[in-house]
């Protein structure tokens, strides 16, 4: 069975996602001469991943190789070095041509000179800012220039529900046009790029938006594309552990603040030369370490003018009632993907016209931990390459499959409670700390649930049942991908578990089953 293609819409190039990586791509093509459609399930800026970015954006200065040597170093020699040479050689020009001269944005300044921060496994100050808020300074500037341009238009509230695929060769996506798949149509394009950013939507911590769901990886894996390195799942050190948590930036750090546990005590140096600036994955399981051993873990922002370098930090503390004079509680957040669909330095995929760019890519640039700072130089860099080489392809009709909506209610909360128990396991057995048996016992619980999920899907069509099957498929590469791969840089694999009670960690399997 086959559907109707009558309402179809078709563009040269379609991007989903509107991050700074979809953005990228989106301007690339444009500027080729392609015609582009950008559809993204966002209502505003703040639902992408982008709007959040913190620290900055890392560029090269006089010195390249020293910073090829932090990328690498920071990977625990496990990134790519040619994808980290293209990184470093591009990074200046793609930031001079679409931040400071295309979008303008207001990069600090001291003296009337570009203010260069330093944040963690960065030997020396390369990284450009706005404040602690970045992201939202490049990417409200970013969409408002593609809305504004003839080539490109934005959907939002939209997903892309599945890839249309025909012979090994991509077609566009079959995107919901009403909010909750009440309306699915299908877009071909000439060439499509996923720019869907990562996953933090698996883990109850995350510093990302409840729209990261992985569902770029889980189509691509789904349509047969590679993915690789799952297992290397970054989680930020200084997340702020009260209610209405937020990030506390790794510029802070760089900026001389310094991590303390309950008893009052500096802790890092006991960990790593660098302390402090040690790379994030070190930090962040020393932080969980401090906090299980002595209760808290501060950030002391007293070496610092927090107030006057961070006022944005400054006053998400205050709206929350934290007294940062006295020391920021924090704790590690579930932060950035490593891995991802398999690109080349153009950002394609193995299967063909299939591109993908920012967190949902594996480009090699991270390895197994990635140097802070550098994913919006990824997605700028990767984007901007992507788009170029997507333009120049005609979209072609095909086939498109029917969705059923045989059995279209779904139960009460059905969708809800899955992702809580999809949460409670990849808290417990594939987060921070992992073990082999709870990476086993996560496999098989997870397996279990995408088949119950794929039950559903087979009969129904909605936005929410295709997010939680997406999730359950990526949740389930992550697991599968920490059962094989080597233990280093964010994936720690320890021999035995901690000190978890037999029968609460059979209530988590149960519950997580039911």
């Amino acid at each position: 069975m086959t559907g109707e293609t009558d309402t179809a819409t078709e563009t040269d190039v379609l991007v989903v996602g509107s991050g700074v990586a979809g953005c990228s791509a989106a301007l690339a093509a444009a500027r080729a001469g392609a015609d582009v459609l950008v559809v993204t399930k966002a209502t505003c800026p703040e639902e992408t991943t982008s709007h959040w970015a913190q620290g900055g954006i890392a560029t090269t200065r006089s010195d390249p190789e020293s910073f090829e040597r932090d990328v690498l170093a920071a990977s625990a020699d496990t990134a790519d070095h040619d994808a980290v040479e293209v990184l470093v050689e591009e990074s200046r020009d793609a930031v001079e041509d679409v931040l400071v001269e295309t979008l303008d944005v207001p990069f600090d300044r001291e003296g009337g000179e570009l203010d260069y921060g330093r944040e963690a496994a960065h030997s020396e100050p390369r990284i450009l800012h706005v404040d602690a808020s970045t992201g939202k300074h490049v990417l409200g500037p970013f969409l408002n220039y593609l809305d504004d341009h003839e080539r490109v238009t934005v959907r939002s509230d939209t997903a892309a529900l599945d890839l249309l695929t025909d012979e090994g060769r991509v077609h566009g996506a079959l995107v919901d046009g009403g909010g909750d798949g009440t309306d699915p149509e299908p877009v071909f394009a000439g060439a499509t790029v996923l720019a869907t950013g990562g996953i933090g939507a698996l883990y109850e911590n995350s510093t990302n938006p409840e729209t990261a769901t992985g569902d770029g990886i889980a189509m691509a894996a789904l349509a047969g594309a590679e993915v690789e390195d799952m297992a290397y799942v970054q989680f930020h050190p200084t997340a702020y552990s009260g209610d209405d948590p937020f990030l506390v930036s790794e510029a802070v750090r760089g900026e001389g603040a310094i991590l303390l546990n309950a008893d009052g005590e500096r802790f890092m140096p006991d960990y790593h030369e660098d302390a402090e600036l040690a790379p994030r994955d070190v930090v962040a399981r020393a932080v969980a370490d401090e906090r299980e051993r002595t209760g808290e873990v501060l950030l002391d922002v007293s070496p610092l003018d927090f107030a006057a370098e961070f006022p944005d930090l400054a006053e998400k503390c205050e709206a929350r009632g934290v007294d940062w004079s006295e020391g920021i509680p924090v704790e590690p957040s579930e932060h950035f993907l490593c891995g991802g669909i398999a690109v080349d330095d153009r950002g394609r995929t193995d299967l063909d016209r299939l591109f993908a760019v920012g967190e949902c890519a594996r480009t090699g640039v991270h390895g197994a931990n990635r140097l802070a700072s550098t994913s919006l130089l990824e997605g700028l860099v990767w984007g901007l390459r992507a788009g170029e080489t997507a333009a120049g392809f005609s979209p072609e009709r095909v086939e498109v499959p029917d969705l059923r909506d045989s059995d279209p209610d779904l139960p009460s909360g059905f969708a809800r409670e899955k992702f809580v128990r999809l949460r409670r396991v990849m808290d417990e057995y594939v987060g921070l700390r992992r073990t082999p048996e709870g990476l086993k016992r996560a496999t098989a619980v997870l397996r279990r649930l995408k088949g119950e999920v794929d039950a559903y899907t087979r009969t129904r069509t909605s936005r929410s049942l295709y997010e939680l099957r997406n999730a359950s498929v990526v949740a389930l590469l992550v697991a599968r991908g920490a059962t094989e791969a080597d233990p280093v840089g964010c994936h720690a694999l320890a021999d035995e578990a901690p000190e978890t009670d037999d029968a609460d960690s059979e209530e988590v399997d149960a519950r997580a089953s039911d």
